[in-house]
């Protein structure tokens, strides 16, 4: 078979006709009031930004910043919510807060549908991924799941402290999303490298971020040829041969989809279960009680993931408006914090505790609306595979003090780095 005439081009040729949009001026540095000037890409929101968030929901609901070329922070659930639903007053052709704005002329398809993507398009961006990520699809992929973390947790034998975060969660969705789509496994270091360029180096000048992305698209672009000429049966295979409204998808179709899986599907997940382990490590009282009841996990399960959500979207304002209380521009930047939304304690009691036993827990981890997780069966599967795992073979671990724990800046937050004492 030859190589299909769709990915024959080079996809920098194919963007040579797209418009530009907009370039904003690069602000870094301190954050003088988190109500008028914050930051997501600042250590400080890494590090701890619940405290931030909650002093906002008080004083300021909806915060404001000039950084990015505009944006704004709603920290209460049902204004997140609420912009979450409207897709016609907000757009979601980008989905990531920078320095560039994404043109116009991108929707209703967006860079990675289709999370990027508006309706109607959406609908059918998303109707193509369902059967790849059902319950029962992802069933068959819990015993190799689990057999991975087990091998993980062997290479860790006879050490005293380990890293949770690097030697563990951060491999587990690496695997699960290269069998998925039919990488070669060995190539998860190249994962780690890509989700970190996309995600924490939003602030980064032009001609640092373009050739990172360049990368994974280089990537990209190669196993999709690799597919056309020796196909086989997984998600990459399926997203080169699928037809939508009888044609087959756009290379820039297929490799955004790609791209949307391979970053979001990875750090998403070894986010969660690396707060998780972090939550276990340093909360003894809640360790204790699931390996003593292991069967309280996955209601356990769903209260880390509200409690220590690691997701935000962005969307992007479609016309001057008010809107709850604030005057808001076209392509404002609304940065969406479902980890706000989850602890509001207007929705939810206790908001601000970790109650591992919470029985109504209607949280947003996932996200809500129309671009509410496609993959949740799948990351839940690995988050629940993983915990238990590693309670099975750590019952007894803490957190060490041989080297400080740190947080991913950005949109998706979790722990990059995570020393724990087993044992």
């Amino acid at each position: 078979m030859t190589v299909d005439d769709r990915f024959g081009q080079d996809y920098r040729e194919a963007l040579e006709d797209r418009p530009l949009g907009i370039r904003n001026e690069i602000i870094t540095g301190p954050v003088s009031d988190w109500a008028t000037d914050f930051s997501h890409a600042e250590p400080e929101w890494a590090a701890d930004p619940y405290p931030i968030q909650d002093d906002l929901r008080q004083r300021c609901p909806i915060a404001r910043t000039e950084r990015f070329g505009g944006a704004w922070l709603p920290t209460r659930y049902e204004d997140v919510a609420a912009i979450a639903y409207d897709t016609e007053r907000f757009s979601s052709r980008a989905i990531i807060v920078s320095n560039v704005r994404p043109p116009l002329e991108l929707a209703p398809v967006g860079s990675v549908p289709p999370i990027s993507s508006d309706p109607p398009f959406h609908h059918h961006a998303r109707k193509l991924l369902l059967p790849a990520f059902t319950k029962t699809a992802v069933a068959r992929r819990e015993a190799e799941t689990r057999a991975f973390c087990h091998s993980l947790i062997d290479a860790l034998e006879g050490q005293e402290v380990v890293d949770a975060a690097r030697d563990y969660a951060q491999h587990i969705p690496m695997r699960v999303i290269a069998d998925l789509l039919g990488f070669p496994p060995e190539d998860g270091p190249r994962f780690r490298e890509f989700v970190e360029n996309a995600l924490e180096g939003v602030n980064a000048p032009p001609e640092v971020r373009i050739p990172r992305m360049e990368k994974l698209f280089d990537y990209l672009l190669t196993q999709i040829r690799d597919h056309v000429d020796h196909p086989r049966d997984d998600l990459t295979t399926y997203l080169v041969n699928v037809e939508l409204h009888g044609r087959k998808l756009e290379q820039s179709h297929v490799a955004g989809t790609m791209a949307l899986l391979l970053i979001a599907g990875i750090d998403t997940t070894w986010s969660a279960i690396g707060a998780s382990l972090w939550h276990l490590a340093k909360t003894p009282a809640d360790r204790e009680r699931l390996v003593a009841e292991p069967e309280l996990l996955p209601t356990a399960m769903e209260e880390l993931l509200r409690a220590y959500a690691p997701v935000t979207m962005a969307r992007l304002v479609k016309e001057d408006m008010h809107w709850g209380g604030v005057d808001m521009k076209a392509d404002d930047w609304i940065l969406l914090s479902f980890p706000a939304a989850n602890r509001d304690p207007a929705q939810f009691d206790r908001a601000a505790d970790v109650v591992i036993d919470r029985e109504v827990n209607r949280h947003a981890a996932f996200g809500l609306g129309i671009h509410r997780c496609v993959g949740s069966h799948l990351a839940r599967m690995e988050l629940r595979v993983a915990l238990e795992v590693w309670l099975e073979r750590f019952p007894v671990f803490g957190l060490s003090d041989s080297a400080p724990v740190t947080w991913a800046t950005g949109q998706v937050r979790g722990p990059r780095t995570l020393p724990i004492r087993v044992g």
